[in-house]
């Protein structure tokens, strides 16, 4: 297996799910870089011999305690960030699926500070991901 610090040149695939229930999404606290302290879509890295489908439930299992069933892609970006050097930190392509929540009751864990249901009108009281958010409005039409 190659670290991270070894495969720091070479991009590596992230996965978020869109989860809805009862006209609210599921979004996690962010813990750990990149955008620690910011509410997003839950999700991480795809490992070797995933679909993406089967990283997104993991991955949101592994973050929230909610068991999910994965779509289709709905949102993909570049997360590419640099130190003060212009050295590459790393570089992620990120792929966020659409699914359907089936079970659980939320429950932060792996990398997540805090999880939970949020409604419309809840957005604006937090401190959103900026990329979260243009997903959210342009795919979703929720503000």
């Amino acid at each position: 297996m190659v670290s991270d610090k070894q495969s720091v040149g070479m991009p590596q695939v992230g996965v978020g799910a869109v989860v809805f229930r009862d006209d609210a999404v599921l979004l996690v606290k962010r813990g750990q870089p990149p955008y620690a302290g910011q509410w997003a879509i839950p999700g991480g890295k795809v490992r070797a011999g995933e679909t993406l489908q089967q990283a997104a439930e993991r991955e949101i299992l592994e973050e929230t305690g909610i068991t999910i069933r994965a779509g289709e892609p709905v949102f993909t970006f570049d997360l590419i960030e640099k130190d003060a050097d212009d050295n590459l930190r790393w570089h992620y392509v990120v792929v966020d699926l659409v699914a359907n929540y089936l079970k659980g009751e939320i429950r932060a864990g792996d990398d997540a500070r805090e999880a939970g249901w949020f409604g419309r009108g809840q957005l604006a009281d937090i401190t959103v991901n900026p990329l979260t958010r243009k997903m959210l409005e342009t795919r979703f039409d929720f503000v």
